[in-house]
């Protein structure tokens, strides 16, 4: 699921090198975190979040047929102090 959600995201944005998407386990579920370069937030989340969400259902329906529990959270790189 990582390579499938890095080879879409990265497909989206401008700034394909900036793009990391990190697993971690949560409660028993996989929780996908996706940090990209600033400029490129707003492609991801799309108008509404209509693209955020579009990649979440693509997540959800990918790991439920391989029993999986995922979800996906987009985190903001904090700028260096």
């Amino acid at each position: 699921m990582q390579a499938f959600l890095e080879y879409v995201v990265k497909g989206l944005v401008e700034h394909p090198e900036a793009v990391t998407v990190t697993p971690v386990e949560r409660q028993g579920a996989t929780v996908y975190e996706l940090r990209l370069h600033p400029d490129d937030m707003g492609r991801v989340i799309g108008k509404q979040g209509l693209t955020i969400n579009a990649l979440r259902s693509l997540l959800l329906a990918g790991s439920a047929r391989k029993g999986l529990r995922c979800s996906l959270d987009v985190v903001e790189n904090q700028p260096a102090a």
